[in-house]
């Protein structure tokens, strides 16, 4: 019987047995995981393309990856999302800078014929010139309308001065840029970068062998047989930069620098750092500008990775009239972490708060999923996890006075305000 007075005791977190999918080859280098220990019957696929937003011309992965139900010779857009719906599938489409992702969820007896219908129509797309018209039209007025928000302009700026040394990761979109997107342009880019580019599968659920062989006849056509490699070594324009807004209540602020991603030697170490720095409710920015100085709503920083590096930010919006106050106690803060030893007590409860979060995140064959698909893009494994719990129990308020000097100069931050 449950003894309900009295609390169950604490226990440390030394390591978490985590699950490992099952791999299959599409290819020599190109693979499909599948997580099948799935107690409902729910299940999901992804498929993952070499079409991010670095490729092709401003904005053209972006629109592709739109328009890929957009219809074919034999069903319209309407008649292929119905057909979607009556089978209770739920669609993900997103772009970043290095990839493009098509996510899919329904039940487990439904995901194959989805499969089915989403590769007819992303094979045969016709990228109908109705559509792309209309797809053109309100990315113009969407775009028209978030060039008016301070966090926007913040960010593109951002972009532009933080990826200077590269035209393809720093450029922006601008609405007289959809203006040059053409029919042809798409169908190319579907072509070498969709049907030519599947880079890998996933697949959570409770399926068969038989089943998941099925998904590699489905796709597999489409993976390619070449290694796609990234740009390095990115420069930022250092400093501040100030983007006027007439009439704005409020400026966005945005501060980085360029760090390094899961491979790196100190990137376990300034996870912790960075969490006490604004990576949670009772961080010291947020206890400091929002709770002491009431400049914000919220304020947070975070870290963030590409293949081949990463980059550490921090990001809020204040009142245009406390921007330079805020400024200062952003720098005051990192620079306080440079002098003094973070005390114990609070050190203690960001390593209990960064734990019970990455419990968290391990719960369940989805969130499994999604832990190995992080570590696998850098070539790691899910023992990775680990270390970072080993790092979070070991590090000392020494080691993080020694990290803050090491990471954060205020001199090699690009800074851009906006408003």
């Amino acid at each position: 019987m449950i003894d309900r007075k009295n609390a169950p005791s604490i226990q440390d977190i030394a390591s978490i047995n985590f699950e490992k999918p099952l791999v299959f080859d599409i290819t020599k280098g190109n693979h499909l995981f599948c997580m099948t220990n799935v107690q409902n019957e729910t299940a999901k696929f992804e498929l993952y393309f070499d079409a991010g937003s670095i490729y092709g011309g401003t904005e053209t992965a972006s629109v592709v990856n739109a328009l890929l139900l957009s219809g074919t010779k034999d069903k319209t857009s309407i008649q292929i999302n119905t057909e979607i719906d009556e089978l209770g599938g739920f669609l993900e489409q997103g772009v970043s800078m290095e990839n493009a992702v098509f996510t899919v969820y329904a039940l487990r007896e439904n995901i194959l014929p989805i499969a089915r219908i989403v590769r007819d129509a992303i094979e045969n797309c016709l990228f109908d010139a109705r559509e792309l018209e209309q797809s053109i039209k309100s990315r113009k007025q969407k775009l028209r309308v978030n060039m008016e928000k301070v966090s926007v302009l913040a960010q593109r700026s951002f972009r532009q001065r933080f990826f200077n040394s590269s035209e393809k990761y720093s450029r922006v979109t601008n609405p007289e840029d959809l203006d040059f997107i053409t029919q042809e342009e798409l169908m190319q880019f579907h072509q070498e970068h969709y049907l030519k580019g599947l880079k890998k599968m996933v697949l959570v659920g409770n399926f068969s062998q038989s089943e998941i062989d099925s998904f590699m006849d489905v796709f597999g056509s489409w993976a390619s047989e070449e290694t796609t490699t990234f740009e390095t070594g990115f420069e930022n324009i250092k400093g501040y930069a100030h983007l006027e807004k007439k009439d704005a209540l409020q400026t966005a602020i945005r501060i980085g620098r360029h760090l390094f991603n899961k491979t790196h030697v100190d990137y376990s170490d300034f996870l912790v750092l960075n969490t006490i720095i604004g990576d949670y409710f009772g961080s010291r920015l947020m206890r400091n500008i929002r709770e002491d100085k009431g400049y914000t709503y919220g304020i947070g920083s975070m870290v963030s990775e590409m293949e081949h590096t990463g980059y550490f930010m921090i990001g809020t919006e204040v009142g245009t009239e406390v921007k330079d106050l805020s400024l200062a106690e952003i720098k005051y803060e990192l620079d306080k972490l440079k002098t003094k030893l973070v005390p114990q007590d609070e050190l203690d409860l960001v390593k209990n708060y960064m734990l019970g979060q990455l419990l968290k995140s391990a719960d369940g064959p989805y969130s499994m999923m999604d832990l190995f698909l992080s570590v696998e893009q850098h070539g790691l494994n899910m023992d990775f996890y680990n270390q970072v719990i080993h790092s979070i129990n070991s590090i000392t308020p020494e080691r993080i006075k020694e990290l803050a000097n090491k990471y954060l100069n205020w001199d090699d931050f690009t800074i851009v305000t906006a408003g």
